[in-house]
């Protein structure tokens, strides 16, 4: 398999640490976002949407893309060591936990989201990271809300192992703190399940102050 995301993407982010859980080895590819490199031709050729992450398989078929698409195929394909619940219940919170992050928060600070703030609607350094810092945390404070009050929350957002859920909230934590410089006071449970995800390597290190390029 190739996956092709870059060291700063959340989305890929995402998608190394569930590889990384499941021990599945992949060669990667990196698309300099910084450079607008994934509008290159060839890489609209692999995701016209161009965004990261992709994952191209090795049976030859269509990449796949969408972080959380990608993990749900990973884990229906590899289901051990599972990221979702066994319980149907189980794995509807587990989603709605993820799709805080994945679908509502990070999609409101994603570069093509910053790239139009500054030069279409020509929005200054301060109103635009004003913007960026309070999606990063409306999304960790809605996430936090149900981690603070649910008897599921544990060691992890939804028991003692890490899950879909656990994924997504290092990546907004990642964001919020790496990238927004957002104050997390107001999340403590988030905070304290982002630390017992960093003591796990798949999380670590695919952190992006790993700075892991290839």
């Amino acid at each position: 398999m190739k996956l092709y995301g870059f060291w700063r993407s959340l989305a890929t982010y995402r998608v190394k640490v569930a590889l990384a859980l499941k021990k599945i080895a992949v060669d990667e590819v990196s698309i300099d976002l910084l450079k607008g490199r994934q509008h290159d031709r060839d890489y609209v050729a692999v995701n016209p949407q161009a965004v990261v992450p992709a994952l191209v398989l090795d049976d030859g078929g269509p990449p796949l893309f969408q972080s959380l698409a990608i993990l749900e195929y990973l884990e229906e394909t590899k289901p051990q060591p599972p990221l979702l619940p066994k319980d149907p219940r189980g794995r509807a919170r587990v989603r709605g936990l993820a799709l805080i992050a994945a679908a509502d928060g990070h999609p409101l600070v994603v570069p093509r989201i910053r790239s139009y703030m500054e030069k279409e609607l020509e929005l200054d350094e301060p109103t635009r990271n004003k913007w960026l810092s309070h999606w990063t945390l409306k999304a960790l404070e809605a996430i936090e809300a149900h981690l603070k009050a649910e008897r599921e929350t544990g060691r992890f957002a939804h028991g003692d192992t890490p899950t879909m859920a656990d994924i997504c909230l290092a990546g907004q934590v990642v964001g919020a703190t790496a990238y927004f410089k957002c104050d997390v006071s107001s999340v403590p449970t988030a905070m304290r399940i982002y630390e017992e995800c960093m003591k796990l390597d798949a999380f670590a290190k695919a952190h992006p102050d790993q700075r892991s390029r290839t």
